[in-house]
């Protein structure tokens, strides 16, 4: 799975009937990982994962691709037990960023953790979380710029060094490079 499937794309498609969705989902074997993506704003664009995408396809659910994008381009920043828990999901969290045309994402805790570092009651927007199947459910901090990433990290990590040439290598400057899907 590994750094094969950074060559995979992301897949953006619309449905005529989300309940077909649904309905597909609930017969595929539980061993695997499907996942998709409202993405936000929009009425019927969904974003989902390569492989999810396979077993659509293995299951002829009837849907219409719009784009793809190259998983490559999404950036993840990760805690080391995120590291761990996710090597097998990265598309799915890259999917889940792309859903609010996120251009990158920085774990910053696990649920349930008592010290986050900010304060989640204030602004809920710029966060979304992650569940590993039989893991933690990780928060992550979505980000629309580079800047705006740098930023964030330079408070957050006290400008640790790592944590900011990540922000600054983040390969989209902003959210209006990533593909269109209308």
């Amino acid at each position: 799975m590994g750094s094969q499937s950074h060559h995979r794309p992301l897949v953006y498609f619309t449905i005529e009937d989300e309940s077909m969705l649904a309905e597909a989902f609930s017969e595929f074997d539980e061993e695997n990982f499907a996942i998709t993506y409202k993405v936000a704003g929009t009425d019927d664009v969904f974003v989902t994962t390569a492989e999810t995408r396979e077993l659509m396809d293995r299951h002829d659910v009837p849907y219409n691709v719009l784009a793809e994008e190259d998983p490559g381009r999404v950036a993840i920043l990760h805690t080391p037990v995120s590291r761990e828990e996710l090597v097998d999901y990265e598309d799915a969290v890259r999917a889940l960023a792309l859903a609010y045309r996120a251009i990158a994402v920085a774990c910053v805790g696990i649920n349930g953790e008592a010290n986050l570092g900010f304060d989640l009651s204030k602004d809920t927007s710029s966060y979304t979380y992650f569940t590993v199947p039989a893991g933690h459910t990780f928060i992550w901090r979505m980000f629309h710029d580079r800047d705006e990433a740098v930023e964030f990290l330079d408070k957050l990590t006290l400008s640790d060094r790592d944590a900011l040439e990540w922000a600054e290598s983040i390969p989209l400057a902003t959210s209006d490079e990533l593909v269109g899907y209308h």
